[in-house]
């Protein structure tokens, strides 16, 4: 029998190893479970993003509607200060449209954190 490194069992010959997990990335679930409480997360994603020639008023009333469910959403401030962090350029995300979004990260580090992202 072979034993892995993480598996070896401590003998009069050997000396047990195990991995030094304090150096390993907390679990990914942690970083994102807070998504499965997102008011959107049963609403058609087309209300969030706006189609291929959308302009005017109609993209105006399909992204107010999208800001209203971010508006009583549980975790808007977690997904505005993700999709600030992130830079994403598509859709609504936290309330937040994808021109307000720019506006935002084009003002730097101090309209970051009036919008509740804090440099990390």
């Amino acid at each position: 029998m072979t034993d892995s490194p993480s598996t070896a069992v401590e003998t009069d010959e050997r000396k047990s190893v195990m991995t030094e997990v304090s150096r390993l990335p907390g679990p990914v679930m942690d970083l994102w479970e807070w998504q499965y409480q997102g008011a959107c997360r049963d609403i058609d994603d087309t209300l969030f993003f706006h189609p291929e020639g959308e302009r005017g008023a109609a993209r105006r009333r399909r992204a107010e509607a999208a800001k209203a469910i971010c508006h009583t959403c549980p975790v808007m401030m977690q997904c505005r200060e993700q999709s600030l962090r992130v830079r994403e350029p598509y859709g609504v995300w936290g309330g937040l449209s994808e021109d307000e979004r720019a506006a935002i990260l084009a003002g730097g580090e101090e309209a970051l954190r009036e919008h509740g992202v804090v440099a990390s």
